[in-house]
């Protein structure tokens, strides 16, 4: 291994380019804070105590969906390719990977980072955090390339109201009742598939996909549509057909890829060329059907670790599957990459959610305090990793997920949702799942003026922006849950065990779906 060392002292340059398969920078001053750089879009993105390691996330079931797996358990401050500290004069030191594979740590006094497999080089930087960033990513995406300059899309997606709940009935009343709301897409979310895996329209659509996609753009705006063409659940007939494409670990057994649905997931081998065969054809019918928009979700299953049928880095081989998508749907396509590995995605889609999913609740206990999960769907916790890749903005589209204007089945206070909704203008991405028969006038009118915004937005500092002459300050979203105490780490330890019980998660995932029927049947 071709390791260099460097000690950090007041002659340090402001920026370097280093190779090396691993370095070392050997701290002579203790830093404040340690940025943490998750893996992919849910995973926790922040600014952390030093001298308090995080605990580790429950259940351990959902680690593969939420974490870079090698690291889920890893005792030190840590992160993908990117750590940052901060010094008592409040500029930082960045080390951050210039290619793929690659994890930094801070241990005591050594802040370090290493390529999984061969050499690259990494870019060093220190002085104001903003500056540093811009310059990373400028770097980044010389590397691995930027998005079109596109116009950002206004988008109604119907996860965040139906969920799988959806039908084609309901879907055209919802395209009826947004009349002359300004979106530019209308987005069919998950339940539209007969199985995750098998990418066809279930008895919901009798009429099929193109006919839903035809429907969409009478209304003058593109059709979009949520699929997750890398991960297939156990029960679909693409597993059951095809289990030499799926990734196996060293014993021979599938790749787990989490558990949702109710059932486990395994993800495809992106370097298996029947694989690639099959994401193209689907990605060329899903554009056929008409779709212009595609949010291809639960990406980060083809970067899992595993046996390949080419043996190759894990996030070089999830770009090979992702450059295949990405042709195949056609370059006219507005690509939104979600559940996605940050760095191995730059240069291949338009945009990329950089958060967990929000919520309609500021924050749950049971998630936050007993099972200390930042990753878990919650409006703070999205917030938080959100505002914290905002840097990535010069490289790609970023996604801060939706947007909430309804009272109605909705716990955020006023305050949190125009925190929400700031966010999304200071990201420059607009989404919002609210159903029209849901809004009250006055919620329906500042929808309707959060869409037509043109909005001039100027950072001031870490957490404050200056939003259309507003100050906008994101520090209520920032602080993660106190450590749990006394009755509550008993609490803690029972709701994880919980947690990693594939029948337990069985038995919410049926009472949810029970609850969605009967909401779809009250509207």
């Amino acid at each position: 291994m071709y390791m260099q060392s460097i000690e950090f002292n007041e002659q340090f340059p402001a920026e370097q380019v280093v190779s090396a398969d691993s370095l070392v920078i050997t701290l002579l001053m203790a830093p404040k804070r340690f940025f943490r750089h998750g893996w992919q879009s849910w995973s926790l993105a922040t600014w952390t105590d030093t001298a308090s390691p995080l605990p580790i996330q429950k259940p351990y079931l959902l680690h593969a969906m939420q974490h870079n797996p090698d690291y889920a358990k890893y005792p030190y401050p840590n992160g993908s390719w990117i750590g940052a500290i901060e010094m008592e004069n409040e500029n930082i030191l960045l080390l951050g990977s210039l290619g793929l594979d690659a994890h930094v740590e801070l241990i005591n006094d050594h802040l370090r980072g290493w390529y999984e497999s061969g050499s690259g080089d990494w870019f060093v930087g220190y002085g104001r955090e903003q500056s540093i960033f811009t310059r990373y990513a400028d770097l980044l995406g010389r590397r691995l390339g930027s998005a079109k300059n596109r116009t950002p899309l206004r988008v109604w997606c119907s996860w965040y109201s139906l969920y799988t709940a959806i039908n084609e009935t309901m879907l055209i009343k919802v395209i009826d009742d947004l009349d002359d709301l300004p979106f530019d897409v209308i987005q069919v979310d998950d339940g539209w598939q007969k199985a995750v895996g098998d990418w066809e329209a279930n008895n919901k659509f009798p009429s099929g996909m193109t006919a839903l996609a035809d429907k969409i753009k009478l209304t003058g705006r593109k059709a979009g549509i949520w699929l997750a063409p890398l991960i297939a659940a156990k029960s679909s007939k693409l597993f059951r057909d095809h289990p030499d494409w799926f990734l196996s670990d060293t014993h021979g057994k599938f790749v787990s890829a989490g558990f949702n649905w109710g059932e486990y997931l395994y993800t495809l081998d992106t370097t298996h060329p029947d694989v690639l065969t099959w994401l193209s054809t689907l990605m060329k019918q899903v554009h056929g059907w008409g779709f212009e928009y595609i949010k291809l979700d639960f990406l980060y299953g083809g970067a899992l670790p595993g046996r390949r049928h080419l043996d190759m880095p894990r996030e070089a081989a999830y770009r090979i599957g992702l450059k295949v998508l990405r042709e195949a749907m056609g370059m006219d396509t507005f690509f939104l990459s979600c559940g996605a590995p940050i760095l191995p995605s730059l240069g291949l889609c338009d945009a990329l959610r950089i958060g967990p999913d929000v919520a309609g609740e500021w924050e749950n206990t049971r998630d936050s305090l007993l099972l200390y999960n930042p990753t878990i769907p919650g409006t703070k916790n999205a917030i938080r990793t959100s505002i914290h890749r905002k840097w990535l903005g010069s490289l790609v589209q970023t996604d801060p997920d939706v947007v909430y204007f309804r009272s109605f089945e909705c716990s955020l206070n006023d305050e949190q949702k125009s925190l929400l909704q700031d966010l999304a203008l200071v990201c420059g991405f607009k989404a919002t799942s609210d159903l029209p028969v849901w809004l009250k006038s006055d919620e329906r009118e500042k929808l309707r003026a959060f869409l037509s915004a043109r909005s001039e937005i100027n950072q001031l500092s870490r957490y404050v922006f200056n939003v259309d002459g507003k100050i906008v300050d994101f520090s209520s979203a920032i602080p993660l849950p106190e450590r749990p105490k006394g009755l509550d780490i008993i609490k803690g330890v029972l709701t994880g065990w919980l947690g990693n019980q594939a029948w337990v998660l069985k038995i919410l995932d049926s009472i949810q779906r029970n609850a969605l029927k009967k909401k779809i049947k009250d509207l």
